[in-house]
C-alpha cells in the first residue's frame, strides 16, 4: 500500500513538473540515507544524469512562468511529462528495470505495469495544467502565470517529499488537490458569467 502511494505521488509530481521528482529521487539516494534506489533504477543517481535533470529543470521553470512560452512549454511536455511519471512511479514501487535489454521479457512480465500506470497518472495532471494555464493567462493578462507556475512547482516538491518521506500524506495532497480543483471550476464558471451577464448600472 506505501509503495502504490510512494509511486502515485511521484507520479503527480511529474504531472506538474517532470524533472523535479527525478531530480529529488537521485539526489536523495546519492547524497543521503533517506531513499535506496533499486539496482535497475540507481543511474537516475548518476552525477551526469542529475547534472542534466537540473538543468532541464532550469529551463522548465524559466519556461512556464513566461506567459505565452508557457503554453507552447506543457505542449512540448505532453510527452516528456508523463514519461517522467512512469520513470518516478516504477522507482517508486521498486520496478526491477528500466533499461529494457529484453523488450519481450519487459512486457511478458509485470514491469512494464507500474510505469504505464505513472504514465496514465501523471498525463492527467498535465492535461488539467495544460488546459488551465491558458484560461489563467487570459483572466490575468498574463499576470498569473509565474504565480500559477510556481504554486505548480511548489506542489510538485510537496508531493514528491510526500511520497518519499511519509506516503500517506499523499492521500491528503489528494483530497486538497480535489477540493482545490473544484473551488477553481466553480469561481472560474462564477467569473464568465458575471463577464457575460454583467450587472445593469442605472
Amino acid at each position: 500500500m506505501l509503495e502504490l502511494l510512494t509511486g502515485t505521488g511521484l507520479a503527480l509530481a511529474a504531472g506538474l513538473n517532470a524533472w523535479i521528482p527525478l531530480v529529488i529521487l537521485g539526489g536523495l539516494d546519492r547524497f543521503t540515507g533517506l531513499v535506496e534506489l533499486p539496482s535497475g533504477w540507481a543511474w537516475l543517481s548518476n552525477e551526469w544524469v542529475l547534472l542534466v535533470l537540473v538543468g532541464l529543470l532550469v529551463l522548465e521553470f524559466v519556461a512556464d512562468k513566461i506567459p505565452g512560452i508557457d503554453s507552447v512549454n506543457d505542449v512540448i511536455q505532453t510527452l516528456v511529462r508523463p514519461t517522467a511519471g512512469g520513470i518516478a512511479f516504477g522507482s517508486g514501487v521498486d520496478a526491477t528495470t528500466v533499461a529494457v535489454t529484453d523488450p519481450e521479457t519487459f512486457f511478458t512480465t509485470q514491469q512494464w505495469v507500474p510505469v504505464a500506470v505513472g504514465v496514465v497518472l501523471a498525463l492527467g495532471v498535465h492535461l488539467a495544467k495544460a488546459a488551465a494555464r491558458p484560461v489563467v493567462n487570459a483572466m490575468t493578462a498574463g499576470v498569473g502565470a509565474p504565480v500559477a507556475s510556481a504554486a505548480e512547482d511548489a506542489g510538485s516538491v510537496a508531493f514528491a517529499f510526500a511520497a518519499l518521506l511519509a506516503p500517506l500524506l499523499v492521500l491528503l495532497g489528494l483530497v486538497l488537490v480535489a477540493v482545490t480543483v473544484v473551488m477553481s471550476v466553480r469561481r472560474l464558471r462564477a467569473r464568465k458569467a458575471r463577464s457575460e451577464h454583467p450587472p445593469i448600472s442605472n
